[in-house]
């Protein structure tokens, strides 16, 4: 447990049992769930803002250099698109705002850092084609039919820089007007992968969009997949949505339809689950999406491409189950990385998701090394 969560004396049992990932319950108004999330992590959002904020005026991660003041109107710029979108989204940021005394444009870098980075690349005088660095993650739907019973699963590693893994939190919200939910996130950041009381499910890995705007960052566009109740609910959130950079998007419901989206500000690609597991990395497969791709380093493109062919290749066979997909995340040639220098990305954690049973497993930190811990919502009444 972080310091943060022990000193906020949050909750860490779901099932009686002990937790390493902390875990934090959000209730009452949008605002209230922002101050919430800003009062326990407030040391931590604060410490991630002052990072990412510099790290985003950086040659590095943006391929330029660029002020902190030009960094924060950029993000400024952003915070219009992303109320029109989902104006409670906004409110909750007002609350953690509040708590962090942080403003909403340094919050919107904290939580939506990797697409706000597409932004600062395409938005200066010249758009930016290649950085040197990038997060890596690998993620994949599974149908029914090939898992041994019968229910349709998803899951997935979190890579990021390994001082990411400190802030990792479980966030509980019970919305009054939208399921409650679930999602492992970090300190700041509204959701990363979650899952709904209606089993809706979603994961994420990044992409590195050439077309990156002012517009919409990818936390945003998952919580607000996380009010739907189904696939085409949940596909209708995304499409709306005016991305401000590049984001892969899995969805899982409780009836095992799933899809795979590769999704840029300017072009989109849905793979609809079928037959056999679907599994995707950090490089576009689509022509057209890949069309406005920035190239990755040739390094990060062999690890992207690695991840991918093992990810396939493990998932290639019938009556797979949940400690099957768990082992997937740990497989240590490839999937399951500490970091190294000089960019010191690796495996912050992992998260496996049965719809069906409402079910959601997670593990803080590398998955070779951790635990997977249970998560659940209480079974929907015949």
């Amino acid at each position: 447990m972080s310091h943060q969560a022990a000193a906020a004396g949050l909750p860490r049992a779901y099932d009686g049992a002990t937790m390493s990932v902390p875990t934090l319950d959000l209730k009452g108004s949008p605002f209230d769930f922002g101050l919430t999330h800003g009062q326990a992590f407030r040391a931590a959002i604060r410490a991630y803002a002052t990072e990412r904020v510099a790290l985003a005026g950086g040659a590095a991660w943006t391929g330029r250099e660029l002020s902190r003041r030009g960094v924060l109107a950029l993000a400024e710029a952003c915070l219009e698109a992303h109320r029109a979108y989902a104006p409670d989204l906004v409110t909750e940021l007002e609350g953690m705002a509040r708590a962090t005394d942080l403003s909403l444009a340094e919050l919107v870098i904290v939580g939506g850092f990797t697409d706000f980075i597409d932004t600062v690349a395409a938005t200066g005088p010249s758009a930016v084609l290649e950085t040197a660095a990038v997060d890596d993650c690998t993620a994949f739907l599974v149908p029914g039919a090939r898992m041994a019973d019968g229910a349709a699963a998803f899951g997935q590693t979190w890579d990021m820089h390994e001082d990411s893994t400190e802030h990792v939190v479980m966030l509980r919200g019970r919305p009054k007007d939208a399921p409650d939910f679930l999602t492992f996130t970090t300190a700041g950041a509204l959701a990363m992968i979650g899952m709904n009381e209606a089993g809706l499910s979603v994961g994420i890995n990044n992409l590195m969009s050439a077309d990156g705007r002012t517009g919409v960052t990818w936390p945003f566009v998952v919580r607000e997949m996380l009010k739907a109740e189904d696939l085409e609910g949940a596909l209708a959130a995304l499409a709306r949505a005016p991305l401000a950079g590049g984001h892969n998007y899995l969805v899982l419901d409780a009836s095992g339809a799933g899809a795979n989206v590769e999704a840029m500000p300017t072009a989109s690609h849905v793979v609809r689950l079928g037959e056999r597991a679907v599994a995707h990395t950090n490089h576009n497969l689509d022509a057209g999406t890949k069309a406005v791709e920035r190239p990755r380093e040739p390094s990060s493109q062999a690890s992207s491409e690695a991840r991918l062919a093992d990810a396939e290749r493990l998932l290639d066979r019938q009556g797979l189950t949940v400690e099957d997909l768990q082992s997937v995340t740990r497989h240590t040639g490839t999937i399951c990385y500490r970091g190294s220098a000089p960019k010191y990305v690796g495996t912050c954690g992992g998260v496996v998701a049965r719809p069906r049973t409402r079910e959601l497993w997670a593990v803080k930190g590398l998955p070779s090394e951790g635990a997977y811990e249970r998560f659940a919502f209480e079974a929907t009444p015949a």
